[in-house]
């Protein structure tokens, strides 16, 4: 092994190479081929970003590197050189020498990675100890200085808290800091970002630039956001059930995508500022064959190319050169790569074309000074005898807005600002604590209990996880002819041709009448819980996070469905996403919510334009764009949401807020005082002491998109 360098030196030589990799997996019906034929390598100071759908073998192809593949896992073909030496075939306890020294791994869920029973200081202090030997009192000293490094706030004081009591982007921070502990040559980061906000997303993708610069390390990033790889990664490999189908230069692979399924995953994701009158999504037909459904003697991608041809099915197709660095595993890449540069002329051709003009339509939801409390437990068992006053949790505290019929509204926020408490309220899953809530002029704040049966007809809810709302002892059908049976009162004949038009109208074929849950994929399960809010044909549908855990050719399709259904049916929509470029995409109007409150709404084209509320603004910079050649501002907010049960005074955001400086006397006014609403133009409004004048003289938050 080589010595590790000092921080900051440039080293050139490659510190990973995999060559023909193949994995797989011991089953009862023998071996099943899970990674085949796999090449690629890692420079000191160079990150490669691995990309695919989910069961493509990212994850599998990170856990072989350092031998995490269980006990029926194996490596059965290829070499795995790390610093010049050969790791397959290694002892454990070899391996256990590089794990988490040399080679070290971030996690998808630091919940997992990190021991909830034991401090932080203590888990942080054991991986020095442990490798290098070290007195338990310099680890300590060692620890604290790399916690400041990841930007940890008060560190001294985070090393004596325990998992729980840190925020999901802290828990990041302290595994991220626990891998650079022993300043590795090698990083694996597996999904790192994908349950974290969007604002915390961008800090730890900061961090990692920042530490790799630092420390010359090389890094393997493994995520299905596009847009992550595309801003953190110098070469990228796309994967494709179990195989590597292209690798080039970041840059290279969105310029010219040189092979379909790659093209594929870049047509299925809205780009921020596309919306869907100006661009369409074009989701990638079937799924991802499973391993004993992998041929050997023919291209695995054919049954879902459009670029498909009789030769793809003779013969198993090898890496093609289509340049420099560039090679794809396609007998049609240059005719690929052709389509791929025509494709983005002609959408920069459609991007100047004029939008149409707003329609004004009936207003079919309002809501005026709406207001969602909830006593706090503790709270309430004091002032039960008398102890103390109330104590309330504001989650939704002051909302007005409306929603116009057959449009669509998205909301926008990180975690904890209230956007799923807002709707449960509207939908009567939570108690209104004050204000008013009309539907078609109907009051409607009552809770769903109390409400009229037309109410609970005409308005329905899709929900984030599809596995949490079906029932998986019934049927499919069975359970998109309950609200049928309940709501439309047909015989069962007519019942039964109302869940096959229903099925149909998700893209569905009769036959899933008959599954159970278990037996469907991911977005079956999410077409499936649309078929039951739309089975009682409703004017309003509520869709909480609908996609947020999809791949992105599943989120096309699923978000294809939503604005067909709309079309079709004339169905009014309330859109949840933590996602900014799908809000875009898909919503007419968009509010911005923080802490309970909505710093700024309009229709949608205005929002995601200056002037901005500086919260939005500070959003959209930290949305990941899939576009190596995008350039963004740089606006990270410090510090995490503060408490909804003790909200700042004056303007909520004002403890956060980047652009106070604008303001007389650094912003005073923002502690004590509630902001005025002011109006930009016409529909936008943004709630903020700056006047408008001043944050419309601010640059876009996109400088330049290539």
């Amino acid at each position: 092994m080589t010595d590790q360098p000092a921080p900051g030196t440039p080293e050139p030589s490659v510190i990973l190479e995999v060559e023909g990799l193949y994995i797989s997996y011991k089953t009862r019906n023998g071996l099943l081929p899970a990674v085949r034929d796999v090449s690629f390598r890692i420079r000191r100071g160079e990150t490669l970003g691995i990309v695919g759908e989910s069961g493509c073998g990212k994850s599998t192809v990170a856990f072989g590197i350092v031998d995490f593949l269980g006990q029926n896992g194996r490596i059965i073909g290829g070499s795995i050189r790390f610093e010049g030496g050969e790791l397959v075939g290694r002892s454990q306890r070899e391996l256990n020498r590089l794990r988490g020294n040399r080679i070290a791994m971030v996690y998808q869920d630091p919940m997992a990675a990190l021991n909830p029973s034991v401090r932080i200081g203590r888990q942080l202090s054991e991986v020095l100890t442990c490798h290098q030997g070290i007195r338990e009192a310099d680890a300590r000293e060692r620890c604290v200085e790399m916690l400041r490094r990841v930007h940890m706030p008060d560190p001294g004081a985070v090393m004596k808290r325990y998992t729980h009591q840190l925020s999901g982007g802290q828990q990041q921070r302290v595994v991220i800091a626990m891998a650079m502990l022993n300043r590795p040559s090698l990083l694996i980061m597996d999904e790192p970002t994908t349950a974290l906000d969007v604002t915390v997303e961008a800090t730890v993708l900061d961090l990692v630039e920042e530490l790799k610069t630092e420390f010359s390390t090389g890094i393997l990033f493994i995520s299905h956001n596009l847009g992550v790889v595309a801003r953190v990664s110098d070469h990228m490999c796309v994967m494709y059930a179990g195989q590597a189908v292209e690798s080039a230069p970041v840059a290279t692979l969105f310029e010219a995508p040189s092979h379909p399924y790659t093209r594929g995953l870049l047509r299925c994701i809205p780009r921020l500022g596309e919306d869907k009158a100006s661009s369409t999504l074009s989701p990638i037909p079937g799924r991802v064959p499973p391993p004993d459904r992998r041929p050997d003697d023919a291209c695995i991608f054919a049954p879902r190319c459009d670029y498909a041809i009789p030769a793809c099915t003779a013969a198993w197709p090898m890496p093609a050169e289509v340049g420099e660095g560039h090679t794809a595993r396609c007998i049609r890449a240059r005719k690929v790569r052709e389509d791929g540069l025509l494709a983005r002329i002609q959408a920069k051709i459609r991007k100047q074309e004029a939008p149409p003009a707003p329609v004004e339509a009936e207003t079919l939801l309002s809501l005026n000074h709406l207001k969602v409390y909830y006593e706090t437990e503790a709270s309430s068992i004091r002032s039960l005898f008398g102890l103390e006053k109330p104590r309330y949790v504001k989650a939704v505290d002051n909302i007005s807005l409306s929603v116009a019929k057959g449009k669509t509204l998205g909301i926008v926020g990180e975690s904890g600002c209230g956007k799923s408490t807002l709707v449960k309220g509207i939908i009567g899953l939570e108690n209104i604590t004050e204000g008013e809530l009309e539907f078609l002029s109907v009051d409607i704040t009552q809770p769903v209990t109390q409400r009229a049966t037309r109410i609970i007809r005409d308005i329905q809810m899709v929900f984030q996880n599809p596995d949490a709302t079906l029932n998986p002892a019934f049927t499919v059908g069975r359970q998109i002819a309950r609200p049928i049976r309940r709501f439309q009162k047909l015989s069962k004949a007519d019942t039964r041709e109302e869940v096959m038009r229903l099925l149909k109208a998700v893209r569905l074929s009769p036959a899933y009448s008959d599954r159970y849950p278990r037996q469907l994929s991911g977005g079956e399960k999410q077409r499936v819980g649309i078929a039951r809010a739309l089975a009682s044909r409703p004017d309003m549908v509520i869709c909480d996070e609908p996609v947020s855990a999809l791949d992105v050719s599943v989120q096309a399709a699923v978000l294809n469905l939503l604005l067909e259904i709309q079309r079709t049916f004339g169905t009014t929509l309330i859109f949840i996403a933590h996602d900014l470029s799908v809000v875009r995409f898909f919503s007419d109007d968009v509010a911005v919510m923080y802490l309970g409150q909505i710093m700024e709404m309009g229709p949608a084209e205005t929002i995601y334009a200056p002037p901005y509320h500086p919260y939005t603004e500070a959003l959209l910079s930290a949305v990941p764009i899939p576009d190596p050649a995008a350039v963004q501002k740089s606006i990270r907010l410090s510090g995490n949401v503060p408490s909804a049960l003790d909200p700042p005074a004056g303007c909520r955001f004002h403890t956060r807020c980047p652009r106070r400086s604008m303001l007389p006397d650094g912003g005073k006014i923002c502690e004590t005082e509630t902001p005025p609403w002011r109006q930009v133009q016409g529909k936008h409004h943004i709630l903020c002491h700056i006047p408008v004048a001043d944050l419309a003289a601010l640059d876009s938050v996109i400088v330049r998109v290539g």
